[in-house]
């Protein structure tokens, strides 16, 4: 196994370039994501963020570069291994027909299971805890096509979170949630990282999502992306400023602190033209 030099993190990259067939979306980026903290992607549209998430986790092929998992190449390790280190939930997943929610969730345990051992008290315990966490157990005998946006959302959630991997990368957690489950996702994703007897330095989650007060409030560690490059990183406080709000997203802003928090708040103006 090929080690491409010491990265520092578990899950980082190494000249990066990623493209659909001709269109090249990322090209020549290095990211190192901070082990046991939320890290958050943020950026507008078009500008890569889903796919650098697709690429850590291995769904898509770099054009160029490497991928890193504990310093060895992510493509040239057995996906069962990758499966139960690395959890990932996309943008828009589909479920088989007629599946329930029960059914489902346990599916993330398939990476812990073999022919020889199949469903245990360790998988049941795992499904029942994710289940709790994204408050769908009264769901479990439902067919998952029969629940509303939510509702699946937070099935695909419990499903991530009972494969129980370290790593756990999700692309716009929060979509067709309302306010009060957004934020209750947001609260869970935040726990996760927070050590305890299993995992003393907490689960790493790299999240990207859309709403930029939502991503300052949760980060530990934030990335800004523009046009397939990081334009800046770093604590919520140190990366939202006036500034990048008018490099990456063309908006005049004030940035006052968040009255909950203390952190950065973004109070958007008009938009920003260069004079």
């Amino acid at each position: 196994m090929t080690t491409i030099d010491t990265p520092a993190s578990r899950l980082a990259a190494r000249a990066l370039t990623l493209a659909y067939d001709e269109r090249v979306v990322v090209e020549s980026l290095d990211v190192d994501i901070p082990d046991g903290k939320v890290t958050v992607v943020v950026g507008p549209n078009g500008c890569g963020k889903s796919t650098l998430l697709r690429a850590l986790g291995r769904l898509l092929k770099p054009r160029g570069g490497s991928v890193l998992l504990d310093g060895r190449e992510l493509a040239k390790l057995p996906t069962k291994q990758i499966a139960r280190t690395v959890g990932l939930l996309p943008q828009s997943p589909t479920a088989p027909e007629a599946i329930t929610v029960g059914d489902l969730v346990g599916r993330g345990r398939q990476p812990h299971q073999s022919w020889w051992q199949q469903w245990s008290e360790a998988d049941e315990a795992a499904v029942t805890t994710a289940m709790a966490h994204t408050d769908i157990t009264e769901l479990a005998e439902r067919p998952v096509d029969e629940l509303s946006g939510g509702q699946r959302q937070r099935v695909w959630i419990a499903m991530a979170l009972a494969q129980e991997t370290d790593l756990l990368l999700l692309d716009e957690p929060t979509t067709y949630l309302d306010i009060s489950h957004q934020v209750e996702v947001l609260d869970l994703i935040r726990q996760l990282a927070v050590p305890g007897e299993r995992r003393p330095h907490g689960r790493t989650v790299v999240a990207v999502l859309h709403d930029l007060n939502q991503a300052a409030r949760y980060a530990d560690h934030l990335v800004a992306m523009k046009s397939g490059r990081i334009v800046a990183e770093g604590p919520p406080g140190k990366v939202v400023t006036p500034e990048l709000m008018r490099e990456v997203f063309g908006l005049d802003a004030v940035i006052v602190d968040d009255p909950v928090t203390g952190g950065p708040l973004v109070v958007p103006g008009r938009p920003w033209h260069a004079q």
